[in-house]
């Protein structure tokens, strides 16, 4: 599995690295919203929290799926203008400014993303105007609450208004601890940056994204990059371009947006990576049978980045509800799920710590 971008006949002076201010402003909400992804970060997490005024705590749960569940591409609103050629901008609000130029129909799908009711790398209906899409959506919103509910009907209904709101909320939490965050940052992604430009400008573009990531690589024969990730998608330079965004905070997450339509880009983290702890042997071998199964690794996919009910994962996957329950069973039994109730609706999520640790546990294990 993986996704794919064609870059035939992409020119040199189309790539470009980048950082973005309103995607590191996404990173750092995901952090605070699941520290259990980012082990590193879990000082300053706590810190920021503990700090946070509880109104703009508050407003950071209406609309978390945006940062928490996907990663909305709502947060890298250069890649939407047409064109295929529009940077990042320098300051927060300067990327602000370029999500104000997206589309109404464009805003939405990529807010809506986390409701998986509209397709992302081919092109669909518009859920502004198709009231089955728009039912479908609200349906799909309510097993997360009464929050997305909310945010959801808000969406559909007054685009601007939640524009506005979304802006102000950037700006409130930039206030609040992201501008004092940025000023250390960005000296470290503006290097990152430097030195990938350099890479690419001796080694071409094969060169450049080794140093992003070994799990990204060049086909030059097929002209086409391949990131390796339990996702299938596909998406082209076209006349376009291809952005590079690192980011500080994101580790471990390598992002790849190719949204039908948008420029495609790769969200890399900069920096190096940090270490993890072990179980009995017994649970060990439990946990990687479990995870060994594909269809439960694509289901742990989801899983990891937000809560989601059977009903949920049966429409994503294309199965049935029972099937779906047989997997959650096995994951369940390995200890690798938490689950809660919320309402009528059960909501799953993959225990990220305990997955996050096999790799140490299983050389604890075959050591010890």
């Amino acid at each position: 599995m993986s996704v794919s971008i064609d870059v035939t006949g992409l020119r040199r002076e189309r790539v470009a690295v980048v950082p973005s201010p309103l995607a590191e402003l996404g990173m750092a909400l995901h952090a605070l919203s699941e520290p259990g992804h980012h082990p590193g970060l879990q000082g300053w997490a706590t810190t920021v929290t503990a700090g946070l005024d509880p109104h703009l705590a508050d407003r950071m749960c209406e609309a978390d799926f945006l940062w928490r569940t996907t990663f909305s591409d709502l947060f890298l609103p250069a890649a939407g203008i047409p064109g295929g050629s529009t940077l990042p901008g320098a300051t927060l609000a300067e990327d602000l400014d370029l999500l104000d130029k997206l589309t109404d129909e464009q805003f939405v799908a990529a807010a809506l993303e986390f409701t998986c009711a509209l397709s992302y790398d081919a092109p669909g209906p518009d859920t502004l105007s198709d009231p089955r899409l728009r039912a479908r959506a609200l349906e799909l919103a309510a097993s997360r609450g009464p929050h997305q509910v909310r945010f959801a009907r808000r969406l559909l209904e007054d685009p601007p208004g939640v524009r506005a709101w979304l802006r102000q909320f950037a700006q409130d939490c930039d206030e609040a601890f992201f501008a004092e965050a940025w000023s250390r940052l960005r000296h470290q992604l503006a290097a990152d940056a430097r030195h990938k430009t350099d890479l690419f400008r001796r080694k071409g573009l094969a060169g450049a994204l080794a140093s992003v990531s070994p799990s990204v690589t060049l086909d030059e024969s097929a002209g086409r990059i391949v990131v390796d990730k339990l996702a299938d998608g596909h998406t082209a330079t076209a006349d376009g371009g291809l952005l590079l965004v690192p980011t500080a905070l994101g580790r471990p997450h390598l992002m790849v947006l190719h949204r039908y339509g948008w420029q495609p880009v790769l969200h890399y983290p900069a920096g190096s990576p940090e270490p993890a702890v072990p179980p009995s042997v017994e649970q060990l071998a439990l946990r990687m049978t479990a995870l060994s199964h594909p269809v439960r690794m694509r289901i742990c996919r989801h899983l990891a980045r937000s809560a989601y009910t059977t009903g949920e994962l049966a429409q994503v996957h294309g199965m049935t509800a029972p099937e779906i329950s047989r997997h959650l069973g096995v994951l369940k039994k390995a200890g690798l799920l938490t689950t809660r109730r919320r309402g009528r609706y059960v909501l799953h999520q993959l225990d990220v710590t305990v997955v996050a640790r096999l790799g140490s546990d299983f050389l604890e294990g075959i050591l010890r």
